[in-house]
């Protein structure tokens, strides 16, 4: 779970920078190429820990917490 911190950590630094950018008033593409990319850095993510407990899960024949998995997912 390492590499989920660090790419958390690396979109929280990406958050801050666009509060920077939105408070210089910076130009409203860079703004925007900024939220695109922290929006991606996010679901990229949210994707690779998806990935992970469903596989989790599964291999354990643990149907009520796939379940509970696919309910939170439907809930986006």
């Amino acid at each position: 779970m390492n590499d989920v911190i660090l790419r958390l950590k690396k979109v929280a630094g990406q958050v801050e920078g666009l509060i920077r950018m939105i408070e210089r008033e910076d130009e409203c593409e860079q703004i925007i190429t900024q939220f695109q990319a922290a929006k991606a850095a996010l679901d990229n993510t949210f994707s690779l820990v998806l990935h992970r407990n469903l596989k989790e899960c599964m291999s354990h024949s643990d149907s009520k917490s796939v379940e509970k998995i696919l309910k939170l997912i439907s809930k986006q």
